[in-house]
Formats: C-alpha cells, structure tokens, sequence
C-alpha cells in the first residue's frame, strides 16, 4: 500500500514538474538586453524592441503569457538548455553549430555583417582587416567566431576585443580605444541613428537569418510558435513593427 502511494505521488509531481514551463501557459524569453532595435530596455526600464513585441504577438496567438528575461548574450543557450528561459526571442542568428544544441523557428529576418568606424574615419574595410587595427566584436556572437577563425586563415593583422554588446564596442569605436567594431547590420543602423559613427562596409562574411531558439524536445512549443511566427509575418502589424523599428531604412 505503502509502495502505491508513493508511486502515486511520483506521477503527481512529474506531472507537475514536468507541465510548469508550460502547463501554467507561461513562458520566459531570454533576451539580449541592449541589442537594439532587436531588444533592449527602454528608458522606463521596460524590455522593448522589435523581437519584443513579435514575441508578445506571438505569445498571445498561442494563448500564453510572456516575460522578457534580460541574459548575457555569451550564456543565453546555457540558459535555454538549462530550463532558465522557455524561449530566445532576440536576433540570434541561425547557425549551424548553434542548430546542434537547439531547434530554429523558420526565418523571420535578414541581416548582414558590417564594420562600423567613426563618421570621420577614412579607414576602409582594407585598412581594418589588414593594417593593425583594433577591431571590437560582441562575445558569443557568430560574427566573433567568423573573424576570428578567418583572420587565422588569411593572416588578417587586426586585435580583437570582446564586448558584452554591440552598442559598447560603438562606444569605444568613439573614444578612440578601437578603430572598428563588427556588427549585424540593424544594430549598426541603429547606432548610426544616435552617435557619430558609419558603416564602413560588409567584411566577407555570408548574410545569416535570424530565428527563434527552443530546446530540441519542445517540438510542440516550435510547432505552435512557427504557426504564430508565420501568421504574424502576413499581417499589417508585422509591416507596422518594420517601420517603427525603422528596419528597413
């Protein structure tokens, strides 16, 4: 008897365990805090951005409630893969070594790899790969792995310098302590938009596709979400959330 209720009250609690990411209709977004206009927070301490707000459509298209729970960029999948976060909603990039760890929604963005200089900078994209230069590149991101796999193979002679974010390495681009910072091209557009820098040019490195990140066993979470993602895509508030984010500019 004794035995039987305790087997009972295993199946209790693994259903309990088991349905808590989801059962309760919640879900956590991991985000990268200050990537904009993809996500960042706002000035009321609010997390905000394109990817924000898709997510928030998304999410309440599936009948659940989100969270946008701010991680270090460098640990995100960590955190996915680790059950911290239900979901990572926040311009990452589909690769391929990242697709062995987690499942992709289907694409919802294009993007392109640029180096970013001061807006006086005579420097070209020559002049950055090959002239001594400091080069700063967000840690974990693909573009980090891209050059610095690349500079190995060609013999670039630039320094890299990581960064938690993008807009960080702008910064030093702007006091002087870099010449060049490598981004995705939105966030470069974006810092364009508020400090005294340019793009200088892309740098060799493919265009990627930006997806939504899930652990490989919620195939029923991605199902749901790509449906959403999709539908999202096909309506006015999709061309709406383009244009406030000026992501076509």
């Amino acid at each position: 008897m004794l035995r039987k209720k305790l087997l009972i009250i295993c199946g209790i609690l693994m259903l309990v365990f088991c349905g808590q990411a989801f059962g309760a209709g919640k879900l956590v977004n991991g985000i990268d805090a200050n990537f904009p206009p993809f996500a960042f927070i706002d000035k009321t301490g609010q997390p905000s951005g394109f990817d924000v707000e898709a997510m928030d459509w998304v999410a309440k298209e599936i009948g659940m409630e989100v969270s946008h729970q701010p991680i270090e960029w460098d640990g995100i999948i960590t955190s996915l893969l680790t059950k911290k976060i239900d979901i990572i909603a926040s311009g990452m990039s589909i690769t391929e070594e990242r697709a062995k760890k987690v499942n992709f929604s289907i694409p919802y963005w294009v993007i392109k790899q640029v180096m970013v200089a001061k807006k006086d900078s005579s420097l070209t994209i020559d002049d950055i790969l090959n002239g001594k230069k400091a080069v700063g590149v967000q840690q974990g991101t693909s573009e980090a792995k891209w050059i610095k796999q690349e500079a190995a193979k060609k013999g670039w002679n630039l320094k890299l310098h990581y960064y938690s974010s993008a807009p960080l390495a702008v910064e030093d681009v702007l006091n002087g302590r870099i010449d060049a910072a490598a981004m995705d091209d939105a966030p470069a557009k974006d810092a364009m938009g508020k400090k005294a820098v340019k793009i200088v040019g892309t740098f060799g490195m493919h265009d990627e596709e930006f997806g939504y990140a899930v652990r490989k066993e919620d195939t029923e979470l991605l199902k749901k979400v790509n449906a959403a993602l999709e539908k999202l895509m096909g309506t006015p508030e999709w061309t709406a959330l383009i244009e406030k984010y000026e992501l076509n500019k």
